[in-house]
């Protein structure tokens, strides 16, 4: 089944997220044109873009069909704004220097902030708040796989609704909410676990049998909703266990654990967090738009995230190794 869309699409940061979403948009009829770094690029354009998921999915797109860009440049009916969020102003401007005002401009990026950082950058354009739920992998060059489930969310706009049967065609069905902030904020809090998979150095499934690592997790989870209490904000239910009940189940022993957390433990074994990727491959980390955000929003309510300043401390050293559950306790006092 093919929906082709209201138009040409841009993909404004062609990693993980990017190339996943914008090749089965592409796969179900839609012109997707990719902007992103030199090396996901000369991946693509030598191996094509092969798509897998843990259902067993898989989806192929020939290089010949893949139209790469080094910098972005119209047409562009949507663009999906998917780079890390330290490079979102830069992207916004760039973006508000070719494209048209009034374009919308989707931020599939982790935190809560990237929408608002782009829109103050490029204020003629659009700039919308989205949710990625799931995990995405990338195995080699141009191979990308979705490790775990979820529906993807959007702020509810008359822009977006015309692209819905698309992604329903490509499988990908999308949520409009009236407030996504809720959304954001519960995804955040979940993804408090993407620094301590990146420093356990193990994948996603097994560090989540790791009750160490658990542990460091819950007490990020439980020092975050403290502070959106005190800001007055109620996190949304992301994953099928509301987020006040998270951490207590993360707390239990590894049998209780693998009992009750059945449906968190579907993951593919070869699922990891991207924050995971950047270490491996020395970029810099999104910490600052995960537990950088709890920081920020405690200081504006008279608050401390202490637990959540000690992680972004352990971050912000060039190439930070990999230490385990075990010493990561220690290191943040758990």
């Amino acid at each position: 089944m093919t929906a082709p869309g209201p138009g040409p699409v841009l993909v404004m940061g062609a990693g993980s997220v990017g190339c996943y979403i914008g090749g089965r948009l592409q796969a179900a009829g839609a012109e997707v044109r990719y902007v992103g770094r030199a090396r996901v690029l000369d991946g693509l354009r030598a191996q094509g873009l092969v798509l897998t998921d843990l259902a067993g999915g898989r989806v192929e797109l020939p290089a010949s069909n893949l139209k790469l860009l080094d910098a972005p440049a119209p047409p562009a009916a949507l663009v999906l704004l998917c780079v890390k969020s330290g490079a979102t102003g830069a992207a916004a401007r760039e973006l508000a220097s070719v494209l048209p005002a009034g374009t919308p401009v989707l931020s599939l990026q982790n935190g809560v902030d990237n929408a608002a950082v782009a829109a103050a950058q490029a204020p003629a354009l659009r700039c919308l708040p989205g949710m990625v739920p799931y995990n995405i992998a990338e195995l080699g060059p141009g191979r990308f796989h979705r490790g775990t489930g979820g529906r993807l969310a959007a702020q509810d706009d008359p822009l977006l609704r015309p692209w819905l049967p698309l992604f329903e065609a490509a499988g990908l069905p999308l949520a409009l909410h009236a407030d996504l902030r809720p959304v954001q904020w519960g995804k955040l809090v979940i993804n408090l676990n993407n620094p301590v998979n990146a420093l356990s150095g193990l994948p996603l499934r097994e560090q989540l049998l790791d009750r160490d690592c658990r542990l460091v997790w819950a007490a990020l989870q439980r020092e975050a909703l403290a502070v959106l209490d005190a800001a007055g904000i109620v996190p949304a239910q992301v994953l099928s266990l509301p987020p006040r009940r998270l951490p207590g189940l993360l707390r239990l022993p590894n049998w209780a654990f693998r009992r009750l957390a059945a449906r968190m433990l579907r993951i593919d074994p070869r699922a990891r967090s991207s924050m995971a990727d950047d270490l491996a491959l020395g970029r810099p980390t999104e910490i600052d738009a995960l537990s950088g955000a709890v920081v920020r929003l405690a200081r504006e309510h008279g608050r401390a995230a202490p637990l959540n300043e000690r992680l972004m401390a352990l971050l912000s050293v060039p190439r930070p190794v990999p230490i385990g559950g075990r010493a990561l306790r220690r290191a943040l006092g758990v």
